[in-house]
């Protein structure tokens, strides 16, 4: 089994693989319900072509902050959510090239 955890604010990875527009980020979820403890790993982890795991990180809007803490943050509750304890082969990492903290 595969999964694509997207880390970048446009939230545009995994969207080809689950044949529609950009999944909800782990972020944008977090702000909703209040914080990330609020979210559950079923919320935030979509099933794609070929049974492949889909997430996206999200992060603030460019100039607004630091899309780092967002990446860090998603991948710190994907580990206490248990989503790398399952049976993965690979867990691939579809990263900004150009992180910048704006804020």
């Amino acid at each position: 089994t595969c999964m694509i955890v997207g880390c970048d604010p446009k939230a545009y990875s995994t969207r080809l693989i689950l044949h529609s527009k950009a999944q909800n980020t782990i972020m944008e979820m977090a702000a909703e319900a209040g914080s990330v403890e609020d979210l559950e790993l079923e919320d935030v982890l979509k099933v794609g072509y070929g049974g492949v795991k889909c997430v996206e990180s999200g992060g603030p809007e460019p100039g607004v902050g630091c899309a780092g803490r967002g990446v860090i943050t998603a991948i710190n509750f994907l580990e206490e959510e248990g989503a790398y304890e399952d049976d993965l082969d690979f867990v691939f990492y579809d990263v900004l090239g150009d992180v910048v903290c704006g804020g």
